[in-house]
């Protein structure tokens, strides 16, 4: 029978714009996220039997150089790239070590250290790993570089053919989202914007302006998992959070059915989310809190869809009901998701875990949730890799 995972220390740095912060190389962030994780679980380092770090951008063995700042106790290192999801992949892998008994304690931990601008390729002297999707969907779409939010504003324009959602539908995520991180200290942007600010910004891609697109950013974020035995053994029940289901998927070979939307994600969002709520003995309607991945807002809308919080081509009534928000059905993104947040690749679904964590645990000061008893998290990285992760309080 597989052991229980539980969350018990969570930690993260403020997201900031790339060089902001004079000085603050990785290893510094990293430090400042994990010893914070460590004194959030009331523990010591050399409690940890293995560690899972995660970074998109760096050198080989940049996790140890990273932990070496914690401490040097000889325990295994895993360094973690799968895209943006590389934060929420670090958190699978830890899971995994406790769930099968591997470890008692296992840290996941992320950071990234950005350069300004949109994101591009490092290595151009071999195949890309999104040249086949790149391909595809040049088939079907105006082709627009940056690739990113061409291939998400593609999907967009499909959701407003197909269904009917307009640019306004969009726009008012991000304004949510903008809302929403006033109150998030750690967040990148903490600065309220209009609706007409949010649709009048510099255009991107049609319909996605520069306020529905997330930022590049400089950030760390960490979580502490543990066993049962081990929250047992240390009196931690109290401040623990369980997972209660996760999983990751690749793409399958639907991913290039014809559509926008199969090209980021749809279907390995829609299998991680039906294993999950299996595993866990939850739907949607189950969860108060979600933090998912609106890297831009078109993502966002359609992952209303495929996380089953509404029908197909009904994700834009759940915009204009106002479920999404304080009041509704869900608060989605309460930390301002990675577009106000921000979004340091590597650091982005610790940073997601850590906001669960403590809306779960009733901590999350303006931002909190009235009466969360379980909460949901989404992360995606192209090419192609997704992690949903359900969460309940250690005491249900």
């Amino acid at each position: 029978m597989a052991n229980r995972v539980f969350v018990i220390g969570v930690g993260m740095t403020k997201f900031e714009k790339p060089g902001r912060r004079e000085g603050w190389d990785y290893p510094e962030m990293a430090q400042e996220a994990g010893s914070k994780a460590i004194e959030d679980a009331g523990i010591d380092y050399d409690e940890i039997d293995q560690a899972f770090v995660g970074y998109v951008y760096g050198e080989s063995t940049s996790g140890q150089r990273a932990l070496y700042e914690l401490g040097m106790t000889g325990i295994p290192v895993v360094n973690v790239n799968n895209n943006c999801s590389t934060g929420s992949t670090a958190l699978y892998l830890a899971a995994q070590s406790i769930r099968g008994g591997l470890a008692e304690c296992a840290l996941a931990l992320g950071f990234e250290k950005m350069q300004p601008g949109s994101l591009g390729s490092t290595f151009n002297d071999r195949a890309q790993p999104m040249e086949n999707h790149f391909l595809a969907l040049a088939e079907i779409s105006e082709v627009l570089f940056p690739p990113a939010p061409w291939m998400f504003g593609a999907a967009g324009r499909e959701h407003m053919k197909e269904y009917g959602s307009t640019a306004e539908h969009f726009a008012k995520i991000g304004y949510k989202n903008h809302r929403h991180s006033v109150n998030n200290p750690y967040a990148q942007f903490q600065e309220e914007y209009s609706l007409e600010d949010i649709l009048a910004a510099p255009m991107i891609y049609d319909p996605l302006t520069k306020l529905q697109c997330s930022p590049t950013s400089d950030g760390s974020g960490a979580a502490i998992l543990a066993s049962e035995a081990f929250v047992d053994r240390h009196g931690l029940a109290g401040q623990a959070v369980e997972i209660v289901g996760q999983a990751m998927t690749t793409d399958f070979t639907n991913t290039f059915d014809g559509t926008c939307k199969a090209l980021i994600g749809h279907h390995m969002n829609v299998e991680a989310a039906r294993r999950v709520y299996d595993q866990a003995g939850l739907g949607p309607d189950d969860f108060q809190v979600i933090e998912l991945h609106d890297c831009f807002s078109a993502n966002e809308l359609l992952l209303y869809e495929a996380l089953g919080l509404c029908g197909e081509g009904e994700a834009h009534k759940l915009v204009d009901s106002g479920d999404t928000t304080y009041g509704g059905r869900w608060v989605v993104n309460p930390s301002g998701g990675l577009i106000s947040k921000g979004h340091p690749l590597g650091a982005t679904g610790l940073a997601q875990c850590a906001e669960l964590t403590w809306q779960l645990r009733g901590t999350a000061d303006k931002r909190q949730v009235s009466d969360v008893t379980a909460a949901l998290q989404h992360n995606i990285g192209l090419g192609g890799a997704a992690v949903v992760t359900a969460y309940q309080r250690a005491e249900r």
